[in-house]
């Protein structure tokens, strides 16, 4: 039972993780490396996250510099970062990438909130699917008789109780969000 206690705790760690590092994607009006760093570029045909070919810093709030690890790359990483949903409009002086983020507008902070409680969702959703399956594992030993059913009701209690924490993180984390959004 213990076993099974163990393996959700580690599976609803990793459900919020992800939606963190989700949140972490959805730009903000500052410049994070974050936003960047996993997107995937074509590198010599193959998708690569940005992060392992190029170096990303953020040396004024509003700027991220993207300094290319192979500087015939830097074709690939403007495509990349012209294609994807961010709005961001790379210039390159040939040994470097400089990516302004523009202040975001009232109606696009909007749109992004959408996206965050969307992402918070789909976390929550990790989380309870980690709850039931973690139950029919419990009812699974009760049904060996490897445990009783006071085990189990237990055992149901401890999940249910590991899964109101790890969704009341995931809310902590989108509010945190939202709120970081909202601010002009």
């Amino acid at each position: 039972m213990d076993d099974i206690m163990d393996e959700a705790e580690r599976k609803f760690k990793k459900a919020v993780e992800v939606t963190a590092q989700e949140f972490g994607s959805i730009r903000t009006g500052r410049a994070s490396p974050s936003l960047i760093e996993r997107m995937q570029v074509s590198y010599y045909g193959a998708p690569t996250p940005l992060n392992q070919i190029a170096s990303i810093s953020a040396p004024e709030p509003r700027l991220l510099v993207i300094q290319p690890y192979d500087r015939n790359s830097i074709s690939d990483i403007e495509k990349a970062i012209t294609q994807s949903d961010l709005g961001l409009v790379p210039s390159d002086d040939g040994e470097v990438i400089r990516l302004p983020v523009p202040q975001l507008t009232e109606e696009r902070r909007r749109e992004l909130a959408k996206l965050v409680k969307t992402r918070a969702e789909e976390g929550r959703v990790a989380v309870r699917n980690v709850r039931r399956d973690a139950v029919e594992a419990l009812r699974g030993e009760e049904k060996k008789g490897e445990s009783t059913k006071d085990d189990l009701h237990r055992g149901i209690d401890d999940i249910q109780k590991l899964t109101d924490s790890y969704i009341k993180e995931i809310d902590e984390l989108m509010d945190h969000k939202i709120k970081e959004l909202m601010e002009i």
